[in-house]
Parts: structure tokens; sequence; C-alpha cells
């Protein structure tokens, strides 16, 4: 089966909570997932519930663990770096069907690292693997390589009445 490239942008909630679903639907194939999780680094609901399918679906976090407010630390960079880096090799390797680089367009945006990483891992990806890529303010060029985008919008979210991030619903 042929591999192909999905982004899933935009400014309303759903891009992980959509991939994650993915993954689990993948899983549930006998598909390989590797998840590499750009900025976050914690213990989220997502990471506890996929210890459950540990045999299929691998989770790496490439995050200093805060939210990035203005300019990146020398840390978040390296974070960042290191995660591409691993991400290149995963997919240049072959030996998962599914690769997901969550907040990959968020991490591009900030500066983390340059949008022509992502560009050469879709150019260089093997016939079977699928990419995946989630984050707002998906780079044109990356919409434009992609096989399929999926843009959330937002018309109306809770947290502009002050409700917090719930555990289970986004955390």
């Amino acid at each position: 089966m042929k591999g192909y490239v999905q982004v899933y942008t935009g400014d309303g909630k759903g891009k992980t909570t959509a991939v994650l679903g993915l993954s689990i639907r993948a899983a549930g194939a006998g598909f390989k997932v590797f998840i590499a999780q750009f900025i976050k680094n914690g213990d989220y609901s997502e990471i506890k519930a996929l210890k459950r399918f540990s045999d299929l679906i691998t989770v790496e976090q490439f995050g200093s663990g805060c939210f990035i407010r203005g300019t990146p630390t020398s840390e978040d960079i390296e974070c960042a770096r290191k995660g591409i880096e691993k991400v290149k090799s995963i997919v240049s390797a072959g030996n998962y069907k599914m690769v997901i680089l969550d907040e990959a367009n968020v991490a591009v945006k900030l500066g983390l690292f340059p949008v022509e990483d992502l560009l050469s891992i879709m150019a260089d990806k093997p016939e079977k693997v699928e990419i995946v890529i989630t984050g707002r303010n998906a780079d044109q060029r990356i919409i434009e390589k992609s096989d399929l985008v999926t843009e959330m919008k937002a018309i109306k979210h809770y947290f502009q009445q002050g409700v917090k991030a719930r555990i289970g619903i986004e955390k």
C-alpha cells in the first residue's frame, strides 16, 4: 500500500486528537507507528493511553517541557533538532508504516528547525511510509507538497470563557 503525506493544521482544536485516533486505527491494522511530539514534554493522558499499544505505537517527545512564548531557548532548539534528526532516521529506515510529527508546523514557525527539514523528510520518504504532520500555521510549501491537508477552523471554544485545559479532554 502506498503511503501519503497528510497535514492537519489550522487554529481549531483537534489536530493532535485526530492523529492519535489515526495512530490507533493504524495499530489496529497491525501497522507500526512512530509519533514524534515536538515542543511537548510531559505525561499527558494520550501518553498514558498509548502505552497500552506499546508493541505497535512508539511515542517520543522532543520538547523542553515549557510552553514556548516569544523566543525559544537554546534547550528548546536542541530538543527539536534532536527530534527532527531522529525522525529523519526513522523514516529512512522504513521500519514504521506511519510516522507522525505532532506540532512540527509550530516548531518550524518558532524557528526550532527549518521548513526544509520537513520538506526533505517528505521528499525522501519510502513509498510505503505514511507521514502525518500537525500544528498551526503550516508553511505553504508543506501544504503544496502534501497529498491531504485538513484545516481545523476555530469557530467557538470554551477557552474564550476562561475554561482551562481539562485532563482527558485537552491534556
